[in-house]
């Protein structure tokens, strides 16, 4: 009894003591919320205070701005006010001018008994008259002597360049003949069954045709470097004396990495030969191609080293640079070495291709306007039009007949004498031009287009001709006075 007496007293007294620990906690916290509470009453009287500060600053601030800009507003008036005054003073002036000038132009009228307007139209009437009195006779002097002069100074440096330049040309056809060192050969290039031969072909891309001609054997193939490459096969063959088809493909390989050098070698050599600057290499190795190439038995690479020739020098007698019309006379015929290859005509595929390898847009256009295809716009082109015509319509230059010549001439003119109102035909430039001649009573300016674009087509549908064919439709109309 004693003992549960005591526990129970301990656990009051336990208790009691929890009690007094909470309440003295309690009292702790009542006085730090009271300490925060006047901290945070301090701190909102400072930033108070601070605010109002602020708050006075900006409002003097303000005063201070709103006191200038009262003083320039008032400026402003002041100066608007003057404004006004000399606006009005201005128009004032102006109307007192424009009262002076209708006086005079009365007093100009009642002297000479005509209103302005009808003075001014006399004048300009007159004036004009007088303007195209002189201008159509300067423009008559300007024609003559330019024609007179024109013509002759075109006619020196054309011939003065063709008498400098002598150039040797070979005919070229689409058949090598390759010359076999006895009749036994050709057994051992046809091979058991025909197996050598038919590697030879499949191989080289080249019919080789053997017939009853002695001791020779021919090579046929449209394009001229392929054919170059299986003459040179051909070649070492047979001089090594080992004929079959492992042998065929790896001589082929070889005679293949030969020509392609000899197209580089032959592009190096044309740039000394025409005193070219540097090309992109690209460019040379086309170029070169072009030694195999020929256009109606003319090689063309030949051609494009005498164009040069004859640009550089009509160049130099006309005093332009000749080093950018040489460069674009070697250049104008390299689309031929991939015309079968792109498609367009060879003068676009070639500026394209020499604008690709990055030749200048001069030399560019001279390619693309050899032709007429598109207009020619500077001095380059010019002359690399008339060194192509030079070159090309040489005699003995070309490999063509004569009576096929003439046969072409008159065809051209029969067609164009087929029109009504037709006067004359000429065909001119060894046939690359055709002028008509109208009778400007008969034909107005719509009928010769008419006409130069029938002309055109039908050219282009019946005749076979290099290069292109310019039809050219002339009315002329003249009238005579005399003066009594």
């Amino acid at each position: 009894m004693r003992i549960a007496l005591s526990t129970g007293s301990v656990t009051s007294l336990l208790s009691a003591v929890a009690l007094i620990a909470v309440v003295t906690a309690a009292w702790l916290m009542v006085r730090r919320l009271q300490a925060a509470q006047r901290r945070a009453a301090a701190e909102t009287e400072r930033a108070r205070r601070w605010a109002e500060g602020q708050a006075a600053r900006l409002r003097a601030e303000l005063d201070r701005r709103e006191e200038r800009l009262t003083e320039e507003l008032r400026r402003l008036d002041l100066r608007e006010g003057e404004l006004a005054e000399r606006t009005a003073d201005v128009a004032r002036a102006r109307d007192e001018a424009d009262e002076l000038l209708r006086r005079r132009e009365a007093e100009l009228e009642r002297t000479a008994g005509l209103s302005a307007g009808q003075a001014r139209a006399q004048l300009v009437w007159e004036a004009e008259e007088e303007a195209r009195r002189e201008a159509a006779v300067t423009v008559r002097e300007i024609e003559r002597t330019a024609r007179e002069q024109g013509e002759e100074r075109a006619r020196a440096i054309v011939a003065g360049a063709i008498q400098r330049l002598a150039a040797a040309q070979t005919a070229e056809t689409a058949v090598s003949v390759f010359r076999l060192p006895n009749e036994e050969m050709k057994g051992r290039i046809i091979g058991r069954e025909g197996r050598n031969i038919r590697s030879f072909e499949a191989v080289t891309g080249v019919n080789l045709i053997i017939d009853d001609t002695p001791a020779s054997v021919q090579l046929s193939c449209f394009d001229p470097v392929r054919r170059e490459t299986a003459r040179l096969t051909l070649e070492q063959l047979v001089e090594d004396g080992r004929i079959h088809p492992l042998r065929i493909e790896h001589v082929h390989e070889r005679s293949r990495e030969e020509v392609e050098r000899r197209c580089v070698r032959a592009g190096e050599d044309a740039l000394l030969a025409v005193r070219v600057g540097a090309m992109h290499p690209e460019l040379v190795r086309t170029l070169g191609t072009l030694r195999y190439r020929a256009s109606y038995g003319q090689n063309v690479l030949g051609h494009l080293v005498e164009s040069a020739h004859l640009a550089g020098m009509m160049a130099a007698e006309l005093g332009v640079d000749p080093e950018p019309a040489r460069r674009a006379a070697l250049l104008h015929d390299i689309g031929k070495a991939m015309t079968h290859e792109v498609d367009g005509s060879h003068a676009a595929v070639g500026a394209e291709y020499a604008r690709r390898f990055g030749e200048s847009e001069d030399v560019v256009h001279a390619i693309a306007a050899h032709h007429g295809e598109v207009e020619p716009q500077t001095v380059e082109a010019v002359l690399v039009q008339a060194a192509d015509a030079c070159s090309g319509g040489r005699p003995g230059a070309r490999k063509e007949s004569l009576e096929v010549y003439v046969r072409r001439l008159e065809r051209l003119e029969e067609i164009a004498r087929a029109h009504e109102g037709v006067a004359a035909v000429y065909a001119m430039q060894a046939g690359r031009e055709v002028r008509v001649m109208v009778r400007p009573e008969v034909v107005d300016d719509l009928g010769a287009q008419v006409i130069a674009r029938e002309v055109a087509k039908r050219v282009s549908e019946e005749l076979t001709y290099p290069g292109q064919i310019r039809v050219t439709v002339v009315r002329e109309s003249r009238v005579t006075e005399v003066a009594r």
